[in-house]
């Protein structure tokens, strides 16, 4: 179907748009506190919707970036060359394996503008990361997906299952997002074992800091098999979230066809300085990272002493199987000042926030009625 048989131009919508933009849904992101105050006529709202970091940055980010200032007469470094020093010296690499991008979401639509053509399969679990499915619609591929097992794990058998030929990309959020449950490399090497050359299996990231069973797929994956790419981010444990800036680690062919595609100068001057901070100052992050993770099993506990049955957490968030009841639970929860993210008729993802923070949301589910 052309753009001319699937939309007619109008003064109210002119233009004819590709069928895959025109029939696209928007990225939803998480609502803000703003909102709810406005929508339901409320004071002093959290937001818990974004997986954000709950401390502001630190204090050598904060200066970095008023440094950086002055300079942003000037276009930054379109390869953001320093940055990508930093990360391979960090993790043990050539530069020439790193690449870095407008988040991971925006090193994640590079490969799939890289690898997606018209037609190609694109293979990933669900529910998973909504940016998936939307950015293989816009390169025209077909959407394969694979339920997560009773539990909410990768079903990574049934993954390698519905491998074919005209299979392109794999994607694998570990930690996934909503569910927060993880994925071995072990088991991740086994399906880049089973896709072959002629596939790039990609291995999300965007939660890796915090998770501690010791998996790390660039050290167990990366150097053994050259079809794997990992995508990380700066928006998470940095607490980097509105600068934008991710990376991308793999084979140096790959990541070379993965460049050729970046937009020009997508990582701003801010965020590459705040980067370079954030990068000399592991251990400050670190610390604030076990400080989620503490809250995280200290809210897990809580609720499962309530009586919810609960996945494996290894993100930032938890993940509350809320069915039918999602919508009017998420909604309850924000006119009692809570801001959740809900995903359909299925459960609601809740950040892990401030000791306070976390509190008022046990609080406030509490007082939610589980069966309307």
């Amino acid at each position: 179907m052309s753009g001319d048989e699937s939309h007619v131009p109008t003064p109210e919508h002119p233009g004819r748009p590709r069928d895959e933009v025109h029939a696209l849904p928007s990225y939803r992101p998480g609502r803000d506190a703003a909102q709810a105050e406005r929508d339901h006529g409320i004071t002093g709202a959290v937001k818990l919707a974004s997986n954000e970091m709950p401390e502001g940055p630190i204090g050598a980010v904060v200066d970095a970036v008023t440094a950086a200032v002055t300079g942003v007469n000037r276009y930054a470094d379109h390869r953001a060359g320093t940055v990508r020093e930093a990360l391979a010296t960090r993790l043990g690499l050539g530069a020439e394996s790193v690449t870095v991008g407008n988040g991971s979401s925006g090193v994640l639509q590079q490969i799939f503008q890289t690898y997606v053509a018209r037609g190609d399969r694109v293979l990933f679990p669900w529910r998973s990361f909504e940016v998936y499915p939307i950015y293989t619609r816009l390169a025209g591929g077909e959407a394969v997906t694979v339920p997560l097992d009773a539990r909410l794990h990768v079903d990574v058998d049934g993954l390698i299952a519905a491998l074919t030929p005209d299979t392109r990309l794999v994607v694998v959020a570990t930690p996934n997002n909503p569910t927060g449950t993880a994925t071995s490399t072990a088991d991740l090497a086994r399906l880049a074992e089973a896709a072959g050359m002629g596939t790039i299996v990609v291995v999300d990231e965007a939660y890796r800091e915090f998770d501690d069973r010791g998996d790390d797929a660039v050290r167990d994956l990366v150097g053994t098999y050259p079809n794997v790419v990992v995508t990380r981010t700066l928006s998470k444990a940095q607490g980097l979230a509105g600068l934008r800036i991710g990376y991308g680690i793999g084979h140096p062919a790959v990541i070379g066809d993965i460049d050729k595609v970046a937009l020009p100068f997508a990582v701003n001057a801010l965020a590459q300085a705040a980067a370079l901070a954030a990068l000399d100052h592991p251990e400050e992050i670190a610390e604030r990272v076990a400080r989620v993770v503490e809250e995280r099993i200290r809210v897990e506990s809580a609720l499962r002493e309530s009586g919810w049955d609960l996945a494996d957490h290894r993100g930032n968030f938890i993940w509350l199987p809320t069915g039918a009841d999602t919508g009017r639970v998420a909604l309850d929860l924000e006119r009692a000042g809570v801001v959740v993210r809900s995903f359909g008729d299925e459960g609601i993802r809740v950040t892990i926030g401030t000791r306070a923070e976390n509190d008022r949301f046990l609080t406030a589910l509490a007082g939610v009625s589980p069966t309307g």
